[in-house]
């Protein structure tokens, strides 16, 4: 395998989606983020619209995506909250996304999903706060007035939906390949770091 699996985890407004999508057209590999969310919605057949409310939302029966991620012949009881459900769910296509080859996946805990993947390269990105509020306005055109409630929200919402499906801690560098923060070296920077480690990996075999 030339490229491996790259997964992204990244602060709300470092950027770390558009270099996830650029890291992907320069290896020319698929990228996963929101696509992911309707893979799940298809599969559950739920509408998309009822989903993205759920989507990082802390869990209600942990023990119960545990029990069903180590036994994927069970079936996902209707008495189960959604967010479970669609936990459990993008955990599976994760996994079988990554089994298709090489291709970059943001969020959802792939880093942890597939922590014991031979060819996977995790990715970090932060940056301070000024920067990312700055971007955020700028790129995803959030109004001035609302941006700084929103990014701590977002933060938090995410740090604790990884804390507490993985057990772990979503600023904890061991978890991760590579930590990059975006303010010092740009979007095309952490692109071109990205590639830089992924080069410099050694090969594994399967």
């Amino acid at each position: 395998m030339k490229y491996p699996i790259i997964t992204i985890e990244r602060e709300y407004g470092s950027g770390g989606v558009l270099i996830g999508q650029r890291v992907a057209q320069e290896l020319g590999v698929p990228f996963y983020n929101h696509e992911i969310l309707e893979m799940a919605a298809q599969r559950l057949g739920v509408p998309i619209s009822k989903l993205e409310g759920a989507e990082e939302t802390s869990p209600k029966s942990f023990l119960y995506s545990l029990l069903i991620n180590s036994n994927p012949n069970r079936s996902l009881d209707d008495n189960i909250p959604i967010a479970d459900k669609l936990y459990v769910t993008e955990t599976e296509i994760i996994k079988e996304l990554a089994a298709q080859g090489p291709c970059v996946i943001v969020g959802r805990c792939a880093n942890y999903t597939l922590r014991n993947h031979p060819h996977h390269c995790s990715v970090f990105v932060y940056a301070p706060k000024a920067y990312r509020m700055q971007f955020a306005m700028q790129e995803y055109k959030v109004p001035e007035r609302e941006i700084e409630t929103l990014l701590p929200r977002v933060d938090s919402r995410r740090e604790k939906f990884y804390n507490i499906n993985t057990g772990g801690n979503w600023h904890d560098k061991d978890n991760y390949t590579l930590c990059l923060n975006s303010s010092r070296f740009g979007v095309e920077g952490c692109v071109r770091m990205i590639l830089s480690t992924v080069e410099t990996l050694p090969d594994v075999e399967d």
